[in-house]
């Protein structure tokens, strides 16, 4: 029996609800704690990947179209991006978190795309000060953020996205997150073409509910996009989220990140794999726990789209 295209969206959003919780789920910072941000694929000739406007002989997107598409905020292509961040403090700890990161666009008409994105992270490592140059370390699952894009389908080489944005306090300790539901807006504005790709993806978030005894939050995440692509997948850019507190005291209010990402797409057996490596250094960052650098690892597997056409006509 056939699905219809509403029965295959409901079925694929279940999917990737329970998928999420049960690997057991970005936020960008938790002020209270100084927590520092930041299917299996089985081989089939009937897997797509999405819309490419570049292909091998053999008829499937190659690595450096895939590696555009990867890159660009509002792509059409199934993802799921791995970040592993080792951030060095300015006391001389580490703070280390993996933000597993979904990326499921779906065609809502001809004209429009809706993008959604959640991020879970995972916080290995993150020390707290118990006592004067003492520190104790905890772990545990983040805060849950979610953002909704809705894109024109066909704007040349412009990258268009905006909707509201959400963080979730799902955090299993007060060390992991900030205990506060907050929500704000969102926005990409970006310019792709086949050599270059330059944008800026800002988001920002209100607290709007929560643990009562856990301070207000009013805070940005700002990603300035800068990539050179390169022959056989290869691409260097910028690197780094610039970190806004606004709630902070002056000198504390930002993080902002000098950083370099080289990249590669490569392809194990027949699935997609983007693999980068970043080196971020942050002259700029609070006093107390302020990061200062940050050793970043990525691995995005392309997934065969679950949806394909649009759901309303």
């Amino acid at each position: 029996m056939k699905m219809t295209h509403r029965q295959s969206f409901v079925a694929a959003l279940a999917f990737a609800v329970v998928f999420t919780t049960t690997t057991q789920a970005q936020t960008p910072f938790a002020p209270d704690s100084r927590v520092s941000l930041r299917l299996p694929l089985q081989g089939s000739e009937y897997l797509t990947y999405g819309a490419v406007t570049e292909s091998s002989p053999g008829g499937e997107p190659d690595a450096s179209e895939l590696n555009r598409e990867l890159s660009n905020p509002v792509s059409s292509l199934w993802s799921i991006a791995n970040q592993f961040n080792n951030f060095e403090l300015n006391n001389g700890q580490w703070n280390n978190n993996w933000n597993f990161q979904p990326v499921l666009p779906v065609g809502l008409t001809k004209d429009w795309n809706l993008i959604t994105r959640p991020v879970m992270p995972f916080y290995n490592i993150v020390p707290h000060e118990t006592h004067p140059d003492e520190f104790a370390r905890d772990a545990g699952l983040g805060d849950l953020a979610l953002v909704e894009l809705l894109s024109p389908a066909h704007s040349g080489n412009w990258i268009l996205g905006a909707g509201p944005t959400a963080i979730f306090p799902t955090a299993t300790s007060v060390f992991t997150g900030q205990g506060k539901w907050q929500l704000g807006p969102t926005a990409v504005v970006g310019y792709l073409t086949k050599q270059y790709f330059i944008g800026v993806f800002p988001q920002q978030w209100w607290s709007i509910g929560g643990e009562h005894f856990r301070r207000d939050t009013n805070q940005m995440n700002l990603q300035p996009i800068a990539s050179i692509f390169f022959s056989e997948g290869w691409s260097v850019g910028y690197s780094g989220n610039i970190l806004a507190d606004w709630t902070a005291p002056s000198e504390d209010v930002w993080t902002v990140p000098v950083g370099l990402a080289l990249s590669k797409v490569v392809k194990f057996g027949r699935l997609p794999v983007k693999l980068q490596l970043a080196l971020q250094y942050m002259p700029v960052h609070p006093r107390i726990s302020g990061q200062e650098w940050n050793v970043q690892v990525s691995i995005t597997p392309v997934l065969p789209k679950l949806i394909k056409g649009v759901l309303f006509q």
